[in-house]
């Protein structure tokens, strides 16, 4: 697939198709026994592999997540790396309003130590802030050049018509991945309007990866444990789906991680992917995927396989 670069919606902003999903840099209040030298190294090895857009937030670690990576971009050319970050998160609650997505871009800008964000997101809708002057706040950043791409993140598509009613949404982060298709509607409007798509959790939590064969069970903590897709029958019907994509893998001499990732990377309703990662050597093989190339018939296998999940 090469390196071909990605425009964000009508946006100047390009980043590579496969992006780091950085929950588990930092992200301690969602995963357990994170190692904060570990967080630094996964951001530097994407760099490194040919991947240059991070995506942060402010819930992952309430800031921690951005600290890690601000001091993991330091020796880096920040020209060329797509930041991305997020923020609605007030306490236990969520707040659109306008004066407070402001304060949060400006303790984003500090903790990742940058005077620009390529990509800023509500991470979430609250229940008062009407989402086109929410959605407004961040044009004002946008003219100020403190963001350079205006997101929405787990919005409606009536939330996301309301946000975009003067045009300003670029980009919308949202679940999708072959195991959680409920969003295929979402993703035709967006195509249709020049709105780009960056589907969250496009692995599901590893089990699109091929890496469980077996009962599982996780510690304390670990956001995996109440998953239903982790439970019977379904755990037992996506572990047979995924088996299926291993001759595909084989043919590509590639992972089925690697393989899954081409497919996405090969959706038109998809911009972007963003695989998270816990070591380097996730995020090494994960931006193998960037040259992996599947034909029509593969790619239709594929979407077959997990057609039962839509």
């Amino acid at each position: 697939m090469g390196r071909t670069l990605v425009k964000i919606g009508q946006t100047d902003v390009e980043t590579t198709a496969l992006g780091l999903g950085a929950n588990a840099v930092g992200g301690r209040n969602l995963f357990p026994n994170l190692k904060d030298e570990t967080g630094i190294e996964i951001v530097q090895t994407a760099l490194r592999s040919g991947i240059n857009l991070i995506d942060t937030a402010y819930a992952y670690g309430l800031g921690h997540s951005e600290e890690l990576i601000g001091q993991a971009i330091q020796d880096f050319d920040r020209h060329e790396i797509t930041i991305a970050s997020k923020g609605a998160h007030d306490g236990d609650q969520f707040n659109n309003d306008p004066q407070f997505l402001t304060t949060q871009v400006e303790n984003s800008l500090r903790r990742l130590k940058t005077d620009y964000l390529d990509i800023y997101y509500i991470h979430f809708p609250d229940e008062k802030t009407p989402k086109a002057e929410a959605v407004g706040a961040l044009q004002r950043l946008k003219e100020q050049g403190k963001i350079r791409a205006i997101g929405v993140s787990n919005f409606s598509l009536d939330q996301i018509k309301e946000a975009n009613a003067d045009g300003y949404v670029d980009i919308v982060e949202d679940q999708f991945s072959l195991l959680h298709q409920d969003n295929l509607a979402k993703m035709t409007y967006l195509k249709d309007h020049q709105i780009s798509f960056v589907p969250y959790f496009p692995l599901a939590s590893g089990l699109l990866t091929g890496k469980y064969d077996g009962p599982v069970s996780f510690a304390d903590g670990d956001i995996r444990a109440e998953n239903p897709d982790f439970q019977a029958p379904r755990y037992d019907q996506i572990l047979a789906a995924v088996k299926r994509v291993q001759p595909i893998a084989d043919l590509h001499q590639a992972t089925v991680a690697q393989t899954i990732l081409a497919w996405y990377m090969q959706n038109p309703l998809i911009s972007i992917v963003i695989p998270g990662a816990k070591q380097p050597a996730q995020v090494q093989s994960n931006a193998a995927a960037l040259d992996v190339q599947l034909n029509d018939e593969e790619y239709a296998e594929i979407d077959r396989l997990f057609a039962a999940f839509k």
